[in-house]
């Protein structure tokens, strides 16, 4: 664990701890680049990124995979500005290309019901996607409410509300260099 007092007097949050360090999420992004480096030789995978938590995940997962690739956004909503999943899920912002014929990557911040990646697991299917797998920085396999696997996990964490490095809270903290646990959200 590093020192707290500089986390919360930069951040400005007593109630944050340090779950994942920047060096210890760097050396994970790093091997799952190398994995699908080496699943992906001869293909062209398009990663997807859902916005805007992976988007920190995706920037750095995609300069450790040594492969010609293509990237695409969708922005979807199950969360509101809660804590908790509202259980309905909404693109708020589609995809730029189509699918059709194209090996995906959907690269996601968290798994942990499972609504939104099954919700876009079954949209990507019907658009035509020639194979679809699941590269997610954390892993909430307990909050698991629908049937939902990741392919490339970066991290099993515990169920507790967690921030930094593109997740979260309200909009904040997501430019944290590590992952945090926020211990209240009042």
């Amino acid at each position: 664990m590093s020192n707290l007092s500089h986390v919360n007097s930069e951040f400005g949050n007593p109630n944050l701890d340090i779950l994942l360090s920047s060096e210890e999420i760097a050396r994970r992004v790093r091997e799952i680049g190398e994995q699908i480096t080496l699943d992906y030789q001869g293909k062209r995978p398009n990663l997807i990124c859902v916005l805007k938590g992976a988007a920190t995940f995706l920037s750095d997962l995609m300069r450790t995979i040594d492969l010609s690739i293509s990237v695409d956004y969708i922005a979807v909503s199950s969360y509101g500005k809660g804590t908790s999943t509202t259980g309905e899920v909404k693109i708020l912002k589609d995809l730029d290309g189509p699918l059709e014929g194209r090996d995906i990557i959907l690269v996601e911040d968290i798994l942990d019901t499972g609504l939104t990646l099954s919700y876009l697991l079954n949209t990507f299917r019907t658009r035509g996607a020639n194979s679809i797998r699941i590269a997610t920085l954390l892993n909430k396999p307990e909050r698991r409410r629908v049937d939902v696997e990741a392919d490339y996990i970066g991290f099993d964490v515990p169920d507790l509300f967690v921030v930094g490095y593109g997740l979260d809270y309200d909009e904040r903290y997501r430019n944290l260099p590590f992952i945090g646990i926020l211990k209240t959200t009042t």
